[in-house]
């Protein structure tokens, strides 16, 4: 189904775009819109998924694609580029998203709308995250209360490993890390309440969560292996 739809979308003449970052707006609840805003450019290209598009008026966006098999909205039937999918098929719409901004030539991508009530749909977005990294793309998502992304180790065509990096500043009031995909090693968390050092943490003894970073520093991550959710906790 993704190929054929690739086939139309050659088809019709469809450029790449890759200005900006692609922004995914997913059908679960958002409740602080304001908050959200403050992550959202002018120059973002915005797919709308399905009942995503609920969304469109309070997030003040035009999406720039519609995607949806609508079996929780509507099709709008907007003068506006969209791609119907079928309701029976592997991917999620979110997931179809996903790959279809991929092929626009996008790199860095921003999914809202994406976690909510539904675990299921929530853990599939998250592993979204994962999919990204895996095609040499960045991926955040937000909600009301935090952010999340990938912190990840690199090896590069040398075969030289390159430890993966964040910084958190005190504006955020909690941040958990979680080994998303087995066993890390090398965990170090410094100018936090609770610091470590080249440590190990697998996935049955989640042990880094709620930390604080010191009032008027950065916390510093460092990861040597293995693939971190991190999630910041804003308020």
């Amino acid at each position: 189904q993704y190929r054929k739809h690739e086939r139309q979308a050659r088809a019709r003449g469809i450029k790449m775009n890759v200005t900006g970052k692609c922004v995914i707006v997913g059908g679960a609840d958002i409740a602080d819109y304001d908050r959200v805003r403050g992550y959202l450019k002018s120059d973002d290209y915005v797919i709308c998924c399905d009942s995503g598009l609920k969304h469109m008026k309070a997030l003040g966006v035009t999406p720039s694609l519609i995607i949806g098999d609508w079996d929780s909205y509507d099709d709008p039937h907007m003068d506006i580029e969209t791609i119907t999918l079928p309701v029976a098929k592997d991917d999620t719409d979110t997931v179809y998203a996903m790959r279809e901004g991929i092929r626009r030539g996008f790199r860095e991508f921003l999914l809202v709308g994406a976690t909510g009530a539904r675990l299921d749909h929530t853990l599939v977005n998250v592993y979204i995250l994962t999919a990204l990294e895996n095609k040499g793309c960045h991926g955040m998502i937000i909600d009301d209360y935090s952010e999340m992304e990938l912190i990840t180790s690199r090896t590069d065509a040398r075969g030289t490993t390159h430890p993966g990096k964040a910084s958190i500043d005190d504006s955020c009031r909690f941040f958990s890390l979680v080994a998303l995909e087995g066993e890390a090693c090398g965990v170090t968390i410094r100018n936090a309440k609770f610091c470590i050092e080249n440590a190990f943490i697998g996935p049955d003894y989640q042990y880094a969560t709620s930390n604080e970073v010191l009032p008027g520093k950065k916390a510093e991550i460092t990861v040597q292996a293995i693939n971190y959710i991190n999630n910041n906790i804003l308020h």
